[in-house]
């Protein structure tokens, strides 16, 4: 009977015991954290986004950071595959906006408990608060793991440790040493779908304010544009987050580490209002509010919050009264209205990001097996690997995909 020990005990972990132990495998799943799951409890606000209802080839436009290493690992295990595996484990699930799929009950513990349902039905032994400290490896090939001193025995080890974002759940990069010990090379980390520092001052001053329906566009230092997104945004004390920033973070973030920044950020704020239409919208609200001050004249157009901050820079003077506007003064905040622009410094840190990008490189890694291209029986699952994308579940769905590909082979004599 082949041993089989699994590093990790999130989702693509998971996934990779339960299908080893389903193929006759002894299976050892070692987490170091009390509880299995730790990140996926925290994933989607808690409901989490355990998938996206795509066919292969969106998952695949929908994950940017070498999302073509998962076609074989996609194709085998799908999105439809997954919803159909937690309803056999009890977990109907619904789909929303963006094809996203969660639970229906909106509670990720379910999908945990779904999750070691399944490892107690393969019969996987789970050795919570115990992992490894390296790879024992003889002769080209995986022999075990070292665990304080001593050994333990493995035909087979799959490194499903998570990258470094959120190390509160376990994700404290560990992987990455296992990797580059047995010979791999690991592509520098860094942060991905993470919010953004901007150096704007009155940012500050709207701290909390939600923006919905805008679409925001990011440019390098050469004026080219690196991306673009529709939907909802999110001011906070240090900068921008929500989801179309988050989405935008990952180019912003290559951008400002290639040398190629400062990102500049412009938000469109009526993007269904062509500069045409706008300009007549302004004109009917100033004709409305005519013996009105300007700074008086934007809340029917206008957050609360951000109006101070647009009037500020539209160079209007705020006492004017609004039959003075002239039409260049509309016609500069039209402008500004539809391209409110911010300069991005850089990220937050790999801490608070969602997901890590970078990690052990594709190139090392047998896309059809999950298995190393250096040293037998050593195979890598989910998020340790330089494979990442937007939110929405794809990662997680990457995650269920590689793990269970890695366990089904780690499984074969």
């Amino acid at each position: 009977m082949v041993r089989v020990v699994v590093i990790g005990g999130g989702a693509a972990g998971c996934m990779a015991a339960g299908r080893a132990a389903e193929l006759g495998a002894r299976v050892t799943l070692l987490e170091k954290n009390r509880r299995l799951g730790r990140k996926l409890g925290i994933s989607g606000k808690g409901r989490c986004n355990l998938t996206n209802h795509a066919d292969v080839a969106g998952l695949v436009a929908n994950m940017p950071g070498n999302g073509r290493f998962l076609y074989r690992a996609l194709h085998a295990w799908d999105a439809t595959a997954t919803e159909a595996f937690f309803a056999d484990l009890g977990v109907a699930t619904k789909v929303e906006r963006g094809n996203r799929v969660f639970p229906v009950s909106d509670r990720a513990a379910d999908v945990i408990a779904a999750l070691e349902r399944y490892l107690a039905r393969g019969g996987v032994e789970v050795r919570l608060s115990e992992g490894i400290d390296g790879l024992v490896i003889r002769d080209g090939a995986v022999a075990g793991g070292r665990t304080s001193g001593a050994v333990m025995p493995a035909d087979r080890i799959v490194v499903a440790t998570g990258g470094a974002s959120y190390p509160g759940t376990g994700s404290t990069g560990d992987g990455y040493a296992f990797a580059a010990e047995a010979g791999h090379t690991v592509v520098p980390i860094r942060p991905s779908l993470v919010p953004l520092v901007t150096v704007e001052p009155w940012v500050p001053s709207v701290q909390g304010l939600s923006l919905r329906n805008v679409r925001v566009t990011a440019t390098n230092a050469a004026g080219q544009k690196v991306g673009q997104e529709f939907g909802e945004m999110l001011f906070t004390h240090y900068g921008v987050s929500g989801p179309v920033i988050l989405t935008l973070s990952r180019a912003a973030g290559l951008e400002i580490a290639a040398g190629r920044g400062p990102v500049a950020l412009s938000i469109d704020l009526k993007p269904a209002l062509d500069p045409e239409k706008l300009d007549q919208r302004l004109q009917r609200d100033l004709g409305e509010r005519s013996r009105k001050l300007f700074r008086n004249c934007l809340d029917a157009l206008l957050p609360r919050l951000l109006i101070e901050p647009v009037v500020a820079l539209s160079g209007i003077e705020p006492d004017k009264p609004a039959h003075q506007v002239t039409r260049e003064e509309r016609r500069r905040l039209g402008q500004l209205l539809k391209g409110l622009r911010l300069t991005v410094a850089g990220t937050r840190p790999l801490k608070e990001a969602i997901i890590t990008a970078g990690g052990v490189s594709t190139a090392e890694v047998d896309p059809g097996t999950m298995q190393s291209r250096l040293v037998k029986g050593l195979f890598f699952a989910g998020e340790v690997l330089d494979v990442d994308g937007y939110t929405g579940g794809f990662n997680i769905q990457a995650a269920f995909a590689t793990g269970r590909l890695a366990g089904e082979h780690a499984a074969r004599e």
